[in-house]
């Protein structure tokens, strides 16, 4: 699932030890993600596409 911090929360991704970007990262749907989405210090949200031209 695609997660992004609600604005102005800064959460942790424990699985890569730093913090979940601004943009969103897609993640596991582990109890710890769906906590955070519960609590509100995450929302869903549509990864960005790619546009013509970028890389992968």
């Amino acid at each position: 699932m695609y997660l992004k911090p609600t604005d102005g929360l800064s959460v942790p991704d424990p699985d890569r030890g730093d913090l979940l970007p601004a943009s969103g990262r897609e993640l596991p749907e582990t109890q710890y993600w769906l906590r955070r989405l519960a609590d509100g210090d995450v929302q869903k949200a549509k990864p960005p596409t790619l546009k013509k031209g970028d890389q992968e």
